[in-house]
């Protein structure tokens, strides 16, 4: 029988006569890592809170454990990281992991966590001379600390820049290869398909998606062709047209119609790719013109 590590079965979620979440189930297995996507507003840090005992649903069931995530007694096991944290800034990074480890039976060492997580030059810093940057992976590393069951990270890598982002892919990855489990939302979709072995996604306080990361991707029915080129001339099927620094990736159902276009027009292009959807291609698919809003947004921060 699979080890359910938390679970919400039917849940709604009001505010007001706003509806946050409405009829939400998950399952979170153990062994797995799952990335929880979604546009801003549809329902991923409401879903997070119950899981975490923070709130208590509408009307449904949330478990964490097998018990009530209200209760201390169940989130024993369980590690998280909301998106806003405080350290003290008198304490140097070493005394607060020393702090947090004392909390539990068998925490990591100073060294394994540090090391995990690339804080390890940072052991000395009190955490008020650390920036905003480095106290994030602090923060998220402590989530960690006392070898959790489950670990919930709510937007991890929001502010860091791509070095520090990766080396706390790094420490989440490593924690899944050994057996841990995470359930974790972010508006990097890079971050989740780096990541994640499941993807869901909520949209409007539904969940419109449950599926492994291939599956999800698989579920477009869309080719990416990429060239270099000066400029690209209107073509049929082309459903979606981006550019970047020269490079022009075009959306279309049918690669092959497309290409053969392309070399009947005349155009002179080089470096052309061909590939299937990527999880950014799938999650707009799903989501919309809401998703396209807040990756903006994300990409702004």
């Amino acid at each position: 029988m699979t080890d359910l590590l938390a679970r919400a079965v039917d849940a709604t979620r009001d505010f007001d006569s706003t509806r946050a979440l409405d009829g939400v189930s998950l399952d979170v297995p153990a062994g797995q890592i799952v990335g929880l996507l979604g546009p801003n507003g549809a329902g991923k840090t409401t879903l997070l809170s119950l899981l975490l005992g923070l709130r208590r649903p509408t009307s449904g069931r949330v478990e964490l454990f097998g018990g009530d995530p209200r209760d201390p007694a169940s989130r024993r096991s369980l590690g998280s990281t909301p998106q806003e944290t405080g350290l003290p800034a008198t304490l140097r990074v070493g005394e607060v992991v020393d702090f947090v480890s004392r909390h539990y039976a068998d925490p990591m060492s100073l060294g394994e966590l540090l090391d995990g997580f690339g804080l390890d030059r940072l052991q000395r810093r009190q955490t008020g001379s650390l920036s905003g940057g480095q106290k994030r992976r602090l923060a998220v590393a402590l989530a960690f600390v006392g070898r959790p069951r489950l670990v919930i990270l709510d937007e991890p890598t929001t502010g860091l820049d791509v070095d520090a982002r990766r080396s706390l892919w790094d420490g989440v990855r490593a924690f899944g290869e050994t057996g841990g489990t995470v359930l974790l939302t972010s508006h990097y979709l890079e971050e989740v398909e780096a990541l994640a072995d499941r993807v869901v996604v909520i949209d409007d306080g539904r969940v419109v998606t449950d599926d492994t990361l291939d599956a999800v991707r698989a579920s477009v029915d869309l080719r990416r062709v990429s060239l270099r080129s000066p400029a690209v001339p209107d073509l049929p099927g082309v459903v979606r047209h981006s550019s970047e620094h020269g490079v022009h990736h075009l959306y279309t159902p049918d690669a092959d119609a497309l290409v053969r276009d392309l070399v009947v027009s005349g155009l002179e292009f080089s470096g052309l790719e061909v590939r299937g959807a990527s999880l950014e291609e799938a999650f707009l698919a799903l989501t919309g013109d809401r998703a396209q809003t807040a990756r903006k947004k994300a990409a702004a921060r």
